[in-house]
């Protein structure tokens, strides 16, 4: 962290500060070696200082102050240098000199010794720091009293303690901030207590400052260890203090001093041990006293009856406290909380008391509940939950008693009913686990006009809730079994939570507010009635009974005109879906088996979910504003029409019976159709005419796409990805006429292409841009491949994988002649010999030859121009004996399964990785091979007979590149 000052030194200032050091340097200096001269300069500029201090943020330097420790103030007041003082200086103006980079150099080397604890009182942190030096607690807090009185010894860090060598030296200082007693105390106000603490340790100034009464309001010790002496130093320290946190088997004895010391005490807050009567009888002598709280303790000695007389108490919280008996007359007093207390009698004396929480005090019987309640009669909020013994003739007295009130919290009470009950004020009802609350108590609810707020969780005797309340706002339904049926009529609803309610099968509800609704797992449900304005989410999960009139619902015409996700997944009852809506942007209909027919009128709809649809048989989606849509999903899909002016990507991937398809997407791109079967010429012509933007086209295992179909694509000018393989096609003429930007052609399997369907490409140059050709599994003779191979060497990827036909590769020649098989397809005169070495550089990158039967040998030389290979497979090819390849850039070589190859010649100075695993070869030829292989990085020799576990070191002296060797023999 950097801290920019606002003085800066020259060099010759520099020069003078280090000539005054040794002469003047006031106590009151943070690091050694900043003069006094340098000192003078600054108060001559005071005005100036503090406007630019005044531009920078005040935040950053406190942060930059927290870091500072006892071990700085150290280093710093302990040096011999700093040893006189000038005291004729206005000490109101003294500045202490901040230097922002000795965090960073000397508390480098001293992590963890000043780290800052998260809480005021981290008395451990203060102890650990000064126990070297046998201080205490309290001498930690009398650093902190400021002036001589403190008792604040400068030599606690003797002369010579620490390393010089971390302390930083003023050649070093970068950045300097200088302040004045005003802005410090600005300053540290941004920090708590154990940065106040850590920052009276740095310099008199530092100490006084910290220690002023502002930042010492609130006195925290709770959890702290610490003596009586040790708290009335603090007290008398802090006279003024207004907030005291007390806590521990000494609590009596403390708090007992800090009501007699601390006139001015406004919140006391007390925890864990034993509290004497007599605290109660000093308490009102604490005149200034606004706040109580007391928590897990025991008041008196159990059995007695205790009394809090306060004439300025506002808040009272007793909280698990054990007591017989409790009076409290306190006539200002506003709030009050006797949670989880044990106690059998409370007598209520509080006028102007407006919230009072006696929840879970299982102890009150009835009477004293209602006593209690009734005599407080500007009582707003009343919290008696599981006070089990309340009856209705308590709430019947609180009704009359308190006209105001507004929240009630009558949960676990199993003897309300609410029965002849009237809150007409009330805003807030919780009513959970009341086993007497029925669909008759509804009625009595239905007179509270301003209720806002209504929980019903888990009220297992309620069937039914009709309300029509104008300003309700939220209901909860949750865990009621017998609950069928829900009626609300309310404008302002907002929230509604109804789940688990295994009998619900009816829902009406009317509210222009309501903008979410989830009814999830409502397996019984079958009527839904909404007319909500305002409405955008419906979450019907597993709502198995609902039938095909929940489209009525969300229509536009049925009272949800703002509606835009609906989810209605594992509705298993739907058969057939319709929407008409304008406003619909989601929806999904996923694991609705039972769905056979799907229109869809949405032209917003931008998702929609299928999955689990696989009984679909007829879909339309006209018009739909969706980019994209998966229908593989639903193999029974018959009929399709689909109107998209965004559509891009259409996938129909699996739709085997698909036979009538009528697509309408001017924008999409790519289209899909695999083992589309039923596919006919007639819709692939359509479909072409509508969308003429279409780059990728997949057409695998349509068979019934021929000669028809393929005139059609004519219509797609940037077609770049054809795929027609495993079709019936015999003539691609087609295909070589009009798609002239294709890329990528895949004719897998097509078993009925002949010798002369790929001509085009080799003799005429169709496809002028073609990368990739997929040949696998083809039918095509020896010569045709090698006629391809030979003239097309602007291909990049060519898949000959599994080419019965296939039988040598041989791109060599020798005094003249095609050594083997002529693939280059050239006579053996000396004039086209001459053209072979004119032969133009192949582009191919990727060739795949695997499971080529036939395959006996594989001779690549440099003179074959494959200068671009990467990438060569030969596996299961396992009649392969001989490969001498020489390709200076290939990476990548698989010979994985060739079980018949014994030559192995490799001249490929970039390969990186080869596989020879269940190859029949020896350890000397892969010696041989790999010798040359200066960047082989993995080789695989698993399962290979002839190569022992002895051989992994030759093989790695024969190419040290090698990092990594499998071998099912041995772990190298």
């Amino acid at each position: 962290m950097k801290l920019w000052c606002c003085l800066c030194f020259t060099e010759e200032e520099q020069d003078t500060l280090n000539l005054m050091k040794e002469e003047d340097i006031s106590e009151n200096d943070v690091v050694p070696g900043v003069g006094a001269a340098a000192v003078a300069d600054h108060h001559a500029d005071d005005n100036r200082d503090d406007d630019r201090f005044a531009m920078t943020p005040v935040q950053p330097r406190a942060e930059a102050l927290v870091s500072w420790t006892g071990e700085c103030s150290a280093a710093a007041c302990s040096d011999s240098t700093v040893a006189g003082s000038v005291e004729s200086r206005d000490l109101s103006h003294k500045r202490a000199k901040f230097y922002a980079d000795f965090e960073e150099r000397y508390f480098s080397t001293n992590a963890g010794k000043c780290s800052a604890s998260n809480e005021y009182g981290d008395y451990d942190f203060i102890n650990d720091s000064l126990r070297t030096n046998g201080e205490t607690f309290c001498d930690t807090f009398a650093l902190m009293g400021g002036g001589e009185e403190s008792g604040f010894d400068s030599s606690i860090v003797e002369d010579g303690e620490g390393d010089n060598s971390d302390i930083l030296k003023v050649e070093d200082v970068e950045v300097r901030m200088d302040l004045t007693d005003d802005l410090l105390h600005m300053v540290f106000s941004f920090l708590d207590h154990p940065n106040l603490c850590k920052a009276a340790r740095v310099c008199k100034q530092w100490r006084s400052a910290s220690a002023h009464e502002d930042f010492w309001k609130s006195l925290n010790f709770e959890d702290r260890n610490i003596s009586v002496e040790q708290f009335e130093d603090m007290c008398r320290r802090y006279p003024n203090a207004t907030a005291v946190s007390i806590s521990g088997s000494a609590i009596y004895l403390l708090v007992m001093r800090a009501i007699s010391s601390l006139r001015n005490l406004e919140v006391l807050t007390l925890g864990r041990g034993q509290i004497a009567d007599t605290f109660f009888h000093a308490l009102a002598d604490c005149s200034m006293l606004k706040k109580l709280n007391i928590n897990d303790s025991t008041l008196g000695n159990g059995i007695q009856e205790i009394t809090i007389n306060h004439d300025r108490l506002c808040h009272l919280q007793l909280t698990k406290c054990r007591v017989m008996r409790i009076a409290v007359r306190c006539p200002q007093l506003e709030t009050m909380s006797l949670k989880r207390s044990n106690m059998a009698q409370v007598v209520l004396n509080c006028p102007l008391l407006h919230e009072l929480d006696i929840g879970s005090c299982h102890k009150l019987p009835d009477a004293a509940i209602r006593a209690a309640a009734t005599s407080c009669p500007q009582l707003v909020s009343l919290d008696m939950s599981n006070c089990s013994c309340v009856s209705d003739e308590t709430l019947r007295e609180i009704a009359l008693s308190c006209a105001s009130l507004s929240f009630l919290d009558a949960s676990y009470c199993p003897n309300i009913s609410l029965e002849s009950v009237r809150l007409p004020m009330l805003t807030v009802l919780k009513l959970h686990s009341c086993e007497g609350i029925t669909s008759a108590s509804m009625a009595a609810i239905a007179h509270s006009d301003m209720l806002e707020v209504l929980e019903l969780d888990n009220c297992s005797l309620l069937t039914s809730v009709s309300l029509d309340l104008p300003r309700l706002q939220t209901i909860r339904l949750v865990h009621c079994r017998k609950f069928a049926d829900l009626n609300l009529r309310t404008m302002m609803l907002s929230n509604i939570l109804v789940s688990n309610c295994p009998a619900l099968h009816r829902i009406n509800i009317t509210s222009n507010s309501l903008q979410k609704l989830a009814l999830q797992k409502q397996e019984s449900l079958t009527t839904l009635a909404l007319q909500c304005q305002s409405l955008q989410e419906v979450d019907l999960s597993e709502c198995e009974s609902l039938t095909n009139s929940i489209c009525d619902v969300f229509n536009d015409v049925g009272g949800c005109p703002m509606l835009k996700s609906l989810v209605l997944a594992n509705c298993e009852s739907l058969t057939s879906v319709r929407f008409f809506s304008t406003s619909l942007v989601s929806l999904s209909l996923a694991d609705c088996r039972a769905i056979t027919t799907l229109e869809l009128t949405c032209p917003n709809l931008e998702k929609v979910i299928l999955d689990g649809c696989d009984h679909l048989e007829r879909a339309s989606f006209c018009p739909v504003g969706l980019r994209s849509l998966n229908l593989g999903i639903c193999p029974k899909l018959n009929i399709l029409s689909i109107e998209a002016t965004a559509m891009v990507s259409l996938e129909l991937k699996g739709c085997g019976v698909l036979s009538e398809a009528s697509v309408n997407c001017p924008l999409l791109t790519s289209l899909d159709a695999s083992f589309c079967s039923q596919l006919t010429n007639e819709c692939l012509s359509a479909t072409t005419a509508s969308c003429p933007m279409i780059e990728s086209l997949i057409l695998m295992s349509c068979s019934s796409i021929g000669l028809d179909g393929l005139c059609s694509l004519q219509r797609l000018p940037n077609l770049t990805l054809l795929d027609l393989s495993y079709t019936f096609l015999v003539n691609l003429q087609p295909v070589f006429e009009s798609c002239t930007q294709l890329k990528v052609l895949k004719l897998q399997a097509c078993k009925y292409l002949t010798d002369s369907s790929l001509e085009p490409l080799y003799k005429r140059g169709a496809l002028p841009a073609l990368q990739e050709l997929d040949l696998s599994y083809a039918t095509l003779c020896q010569s045709a491949i090698e006629e391809l191979l030979s003239c097309c060497t602007h291909l990049t990827h060519v898949n000959l994988t599994g080419c019965a036909n296939m039988h040598d590769l041989n791109w060599g020649c020798s005094r003249g002649h095609i050594a083997g098989v002529n693939v280059l397809s050239i006579t053996s005169s000396y004039e086209n010999v001459h053209e072979l070495s004119e032969q133009p550089t192949r582009l191919l990158q990727n060739l795949n030859c695997v499971g080529c039967l036939n395959i006996r040998k594989v001779f690549i030389p440099l003179t074959a121009h494959c200068s671009c290979l990467l990438f060569l497979n030969l596996s299961l090819s396992t009649n392969l004996k001989e490969v001498d390849v020489a390709c200076l850039n290939l990476s990548w070589l698989n010979l994985s399964n060739c079980y018949s190859l014994e030559v192995l010649k490799l001249d490929c100075t970039r390969l990186t990785s080869l596989f020879l695993q269940s190859c029949n070869i020896d350890e000397e030829a892969v010696e041989t091979a790999i010798s040359k292989c200066t960047m082989l990085e993995t080789l695989d020799v698993r399962f290979c007979p002839k190569i022992s576990s002895m051989s992994m070191g030759r093989l790695r002296a024969a190419c040290p590149s090698l990092k990594r060797i499998f071998s099912s023999l041995s772990a190298s």
